[in-house]
C-alpha cells in the first residue's frame, strides 16, 4: 500500500509540475531564464514546510499522508535534476550572473520557504 501511495502521489506531482511549467513558460516566452523550474521548486519548498508542520502537529492524519504528499507528490513536483541541467546550460552559454542568481535564489529561497511554510502553519493553528 505504501508503494501505491508514493506512485500515485508522484504521478500527480509530475503532472502538476508539467502543467505549471507550461503555464509559466507561456507567460515568460522568449526568456532564457528558467522561471518555471525556479517557481516550481520554491512553491514545493513552501508546501513541504506546510505539510511537514501539519504532520508534526496533527498526529490524527493517516500514516500514509507523508508518503503520498511529501515523498510522492512533492517528490514528483519538485525537480533538482532540471535545476542542475538548467544551471549547467546557463554556465555553458556564459550566462554567469543569471546562473549565480538562479542558484542562489534556488538554494537560499527553498530553504527559507520551508521555514516560512512551517511558520505559516504554526500561526494558522
Amino acid at each position: 500500500m505504501n508503494n501505491l501511495l508514493v506512485f500515485l502521489g508522484g504521478g500527480a506531482g509530475a503532472l502538476a509540475r508539467h502543467f505549471m511549467a507550461i503555464a509559466i513558460k507561456h507567460h515568460t516566452e522568449g526568456k532564457s531564464f528558467p522561471y518555471h523550474t525556479l517557481s516550481i521548486n520554491l512553491l514545493g519548498a513552501f508546501l513541504i514546510g506546510v505539510i511537514m508542520e501539519i504532520l508534526a502537529l496533527r498526529t490524527s492524519l493517516p500514516g500514509g499522508a507523508q508518503l503520498l504528499l511529501v515523498t510522492g507528490f512533492l517528490g514528483g513536483f519538485t525537480t533538482f535534476s532540471a535545476f542542475s541541467l538548467e544551471s549547467s546550460l546557463m554556465l555553458e552559454r556564459g550566462d554567469w550572473l543569471p546562473c549565480a542568481i538562479y542558484i542562489a535564489t534556488s538554494v537560499i529561497g527553498t530553504i527559507a520557504l520551508v521555514f516560512t511554510g512551517a511558520a505559516a502553519v504554526k500561526v494558522a493553528l
